[in-house]
């Protein structure tokens, strides 16, 4: 069985940063493209970054040249560097790939 577990995220004011992560406990995460999505309170979950398996990466128009994701193939971790982070980017942040999902993560914006 597959477990994904979030860390990173927390409380941070507008204009700071948070690195989140997201480790899998199988190694059958290579073969896949992994991504993060969000969902905050009242809203749909959506696909916020995805990574491919050779690295190609996608984000969706509100968090380009903000956030970042990345992926480690050797010990099965998902990272998205989020940075100038505003209020409207707070939401419960999730991990997922093939059938699998995290349990997610808090981030939360606000001065």
């Amino acid at each position: 069985q597959v477990q994904l577990v979030e860390s990173g995220g927390g409380l941070v004011q507008p204009g700071g940063s948070l690195r989140l992560s997201c480790a899998a406990s199988g190694s059958i995460f290579s073969w896949y493209t992994v991504g993060w999505y969000r969902q905050a309170p009242g809203k749909q979950r959506v696909l916020v970054a995805s990574i491919s398996t050779r690295g190609y990466t996608n984000y969706i128009d509100p968090v380009k040249g903000r956030f970042t994701i990345s992926r480690d193939n050797v010990n099965y971790t998902i990272y998205l560097q989020m940075n100038s982070l505003k209020p409207e980017d707070s939401a419960v942040y999730y991990c997922t790939f093939g059938m699998y999902w995290g349990q997610g993560t808090q981030v939360t914006v606000s001065s």
